[in-house]
C-alpha cells in the first residue's frame, strides 16, 4: 500500500488541528508552517477537507480551521478516503468490482483481505489516538513484530 504526500499532509494537518483544538481556528500558514507542508498545496487539502465534512473553515481577522467533529469521532481512515479517495483500489479499480480467471482467480480474496485489514487498522484509529500518542493495543502490537521496522 502507498500513501500519497496528499494522504499525508492531510493527516498531519488534521492532527495539528486536533492537537490545537481548544486554542480556536488555526491558519492555513501556521499549519504549514508547524507540519512543514507547502502552503498553496495545504490549501487545496483543506479545502478537500473542508468539501468531506472533516473541517470548518472561518474568515476574517479570527479565521482559520477546525476539526468539524471531536478528534475521536474521526478515524485516519476518514481523512484519507475525503483526500484520496478509497483505501485500497487496484489499477484504480474497488476490489469487488475486479474479476480473474485461471491461476489469477484467488488473487480477488486476496486483495479483499487486504482491504479489509488497513480498513480495520486505519478506521480503528482516530485522530485523538494519534495526537495522544496513545495507539489501540492492537495496531501497537503490530509494531512489535521483529519485521515491521525492517524493508525487505
Amino acid at each position: 500500500m502507498r500513501i500519497s504526500a496528499r494522504a499525508d499532509y492531510a493527516v498531519r494537518a488534521a492532527l495539528q488541528l486536533a492537537a490545537s483544538r481548544d486554542d480556536g481556528p488555526l491558519k492555513a500558514e501556521a499549519i504549514a508552517d508547524a507540519q512543514d507542508i507547502p502552503h498553496k498545496f495545504l490549501e487545496s487539502i483543506l479545502n478537500d477537507m473542508r468539501r468531506g465534512g472533516l473541517v470548518l473553515s472561518q474568515r476574517g481577522g479570527n479565521g482559520g480551521y477546525r476539526l468539524a467533529r471531536p478528534a475521536d469521532s474521526i478515524s485516519i481512515a476518514d481523512v484519507i478516503r475525503v483526500v484520496d479517495g478509497p483505501l485500497v483500489s487496484v489499477r484504480g479499480v474497488r476490489p469487488p468490482e475486479l474479476s480473474y480467471t485461471g491461476p489469477a482467480e484467488s488473487l480477488l480474496p486476496l486483495w479483499i483481505a487486504l482491504r479489509s485489514n488497513v480498513r480495520e487498522i486505519l478506521d480503528g484509529v482516530s485522530l485523538a489516538d494519534v495526537a495522544s500518542a496513545r495507539l489501540p493495543a492492537g495496531v501497537s502490537a503490530l509494531t512489535e513484530t521483529p519485521d515491521a521496522w525492517v524493508n525487505p
